[in-house]
């Protein structure tokens, strides 16, 4: 190892993982004709606690930018997965949600999900991963 801060050692470490795991996941995804960050999205809107959301809120949440997020789900849409509603407080803004085919989906596709994690970080302990997630909750 080079002689990077430990800082820096984390943050590369980090990415590396987020990698891999963002590949392993979204190949176990891809047999449901998505791909990790359209899970997320569908996650996002399954488990927000609002029916619809606006798409610079999600934009927010995945950590991307509000033409990132719309360049992503313009497909979703297309699809059937996600479909815009009308947004009862600003008309000239437009709320996303899942659409019934989406929840199917995401219904489907989170089997998978749950399959790849428990594959991914069963090894570790509920103790382990409960530090892990204290851990990033003090990152983000």
């Amino acid at each position: 190892m080079s002689n990077e801060s430990l800082d820096a050692t984390l943050v590369i470490k980090n990415a590396l993982l987020a990698s891999n795991l963002s590949k392993r996941v979204g190949g176990r995804l891809s047999i449901h004709g998505i791909s990790f960050t359209e899970y997320l999205v569908m996650d996002y809107l399954a488990n927000s606690g609002c029916e619809a959301t606006t798409r610079i809120e999600l934009a927010e949440s995945m950590g991307m930018s509000a033409s990132g997020i719309t360049r992503l789900i313009a497909p979703m849409e297309k699809n059937g997965v996600i479909e815009k509603v009308v947004n009862p407080r600003d008309a000239r803004q437009s709320l996303v949600k899942l659409s019934k085919s989406g929840q199917q989906l995401y219904q489907d596709a989170k089997a998978s999900f749950e399959q790849v994690s428990k594959e991914l970080v069963g090894g570790l302990s509920e103790s382990q991963k409960s530090k892990i997630i204290e851990l990033y909750s003090k990152v983000f």
